[in-house]
């Protein structure tokens, strides 16, 4: 309790004494202290919730750092602990082993994991647009590349890169990687997936020449669906949905002023790189951070949004159940909290 509640208690109980000089009878005492309890009941501690992020710290869960950092979470009542996966161990995997109570994953791998039979459900979408690249050496099409070696990312399934192979025959022999930027320049693999906001960056930071005729952009093919969303298990959004409504509201004011304060917003991404000890630099942060924010902008309204959209998620079924990567269809509105 607050010492001003103490006073409630011992100052009746002080003020008898000296008038009467005879202490309060104990039933009294007793009486009146479950009163001031009842009405000045002791504060609850918020249950800590732990945020996996999908990747090492880096400008792409600015929004989430801020949160925290500025006591957007803590003044809601909320007890957030944001960790990251290391390079061998993804959110997907960790997620079967029952530890974090929320993980960031791409709508797609969210759709995949509830036709698993893994009732997962968003609480906050980040990602208004597809970031990912197909990125060829050599100028080569990436569209002409028959039974290429192609890299894609061991945290992600990269189903696009799969989607493409089989609706456009092209056979990739698809190699899975835990970093695969060095494998590509060394001319290992013919092609490598990548990222707008991340890859892609560090290919152009180290002087690699790419035409555009190399560069694959998903978004402009019929292929722009959502990555980045947080989800939760829906036995826990049962018994945590305020906190979880919560969380979606203060992270997005987290987003918000991230959007109006860019370089302090950096220095507090760079704050949890050094801890995290993840291999980048001030440069390629800012420009991730840059693109991240233009990932959020809805190619339609041009706003943040930071929603889920029915028309993406139909859209992904679509492609996904074609291609034989899902086991049943998924429903906009079993993703969605009701």
């Amino acid at each position: 309790m607050h010492f001003s509640d103490y006073l409630l208690i011992f100052a009746p109980l002080t003020l008898f004494n000296l008038i009467s000089n005879q202490p309060m009878p104990f039933p009294v005492r007793l009486i009146l202290m479950t009163v001031v309890l009842l009405l000045c009941p002791p504060k609850v501690q918020a249950e800590k919730m732990v945020l996996m992020t999908s990747w090492t710290a880096q400008a792409q869960f600015a929004g989430y750092y801020v949160a925290y950092e500025k006591g957007f979470y803590k003044a809601a009542g909320l007890d957030i602990e944001i960790t990251h996966p290391t390079l061998s161990t993804t959110p997907m995997i960790t997620l079967q082993r029952e530890q974090p109570d929320a993980i960031m994953l791409s709508l797609m791998s969210a759709m995949d994991l509830i036709s698993q039979g893994v009732p997962l459900v968003n609480i906050f979408q980040d990602s208004m647009n597809s970031s990912n690249l197909l990125i060829s050496r050599r100028d080569n099409d990436p569209l002409k590349m028959n039974g290429r070696k192609v890299a894609i990312f061991n945290a992600d399934p990269n189903y696009l890169a799969y989607i493409i192979s089989k609706k456009e025959k092209l056979n990739y022999d698809i190699i899975r990687c835990t970093s695969h930027i060095n494998l590509f320049l060394s001319g290992a693999i013919d092609a490598t997936m990548a990222t707008s906001y991340n890859e892609y960056l560090q290919l152009l930071q180290s002087g690699f020449k790419m035409s555009k005729e190399s560069i694959y952009r998903f978004s402009e093919h019929g292929y722009n669906i959502q990555e980045q969303g947080v989800y939760v298990k829906r036995s826990y959004y049962q018994e945590h949905a305020k906190d979880c409504q919560k969380f979606a509201e203060v992270t997005r004011q987290g987003w918000e002023w991230v959007v109006a304060h860019p370089e302090e917003a950096l220095e507090i991404v760079l704050k949890y790189v050094r801890s995290d000890h993840a291999a980048t630099n001030r440069t390629l942060q800012r420009r991730m951070l840059q693109e991240v924010l233009n990932l959020q902008l809805d190619a339609d309204s041009k706003k943040r949004e930071f929603r889920v959209r029915r028309d993406m998620v139909e859209k992904a079924n679509k492609l996904m159940l074609e291609c034989g990567l899902l086991k049943r269809t998924v429903t906009f509105e079993e993703m969605i909290v009701p």
